[in-house]
């Protein structure tokens, strides 16, 4: 049976993010963690370590697409699992453990991608991040109108 190419549209971007998030998943739950508070530690991590806890509520929440409060009680839960730490007034720092953690969680991840993008070229990549890019930009352009 011939394989036809879909058209690129919601339905096929959703079915390739829930696919390798299910690889993702298993990664996690190895690990013992939710995928709100690996997205929690990516965020701390990729900002340097340290941020201000509200500034991390709203990045949760924006990049999930969730509730304020339900971003917060994911830093609250990440906090308590001592994979931040509250050092000063209004910060939260990765530990060494939160750090160890996002460290395997990335290992993890990247072997996924790997695997899963293996032999595409780098000019198709390339270009659905672009296209993906611009997708996401104007769906949260959409979504801070609404």
């Amino acid at each position: 049976m011939p394989t036809t190419t879909p058209p690129v549209n919601g339905q096929v971007i959703g079915l390739a993010h829930y696919a390798s998030r299910a690889l993702l998943e298993a990664v996690l739950a190895r690990t013992g963690t939710t995928f709100n508070q690996s997205v929690t530690l990516r965020a701390v991590s990729d900002n340097g370590g340290t941020v201000e806890r509200d500034w991390l509520v709203q990045r949760v929440a924006g990049a999930l697409k969730i509730t304020e409060s339900t971003a917060t009680e994911t830093v609250d839960e990440t906090t308590e699992l001592k994979l931040l730490d509250a050092p000063t007034a209004g910060q939260v720092t990765l530990t060494e453990s939160g750090r160890e953690l996002f460290e395997a969680i990335q290992a993890g991840g990247r072997e996924i991608a790997a695997r899963l993008y293996a032999g595409i070229p780098a000019e198709d990549l390339a270009v659905a991040g672009r296209v993906l890019a611009l997708v996401t930009e104007r769906a949260n352009a959409e979504l801070a109108d609404a």
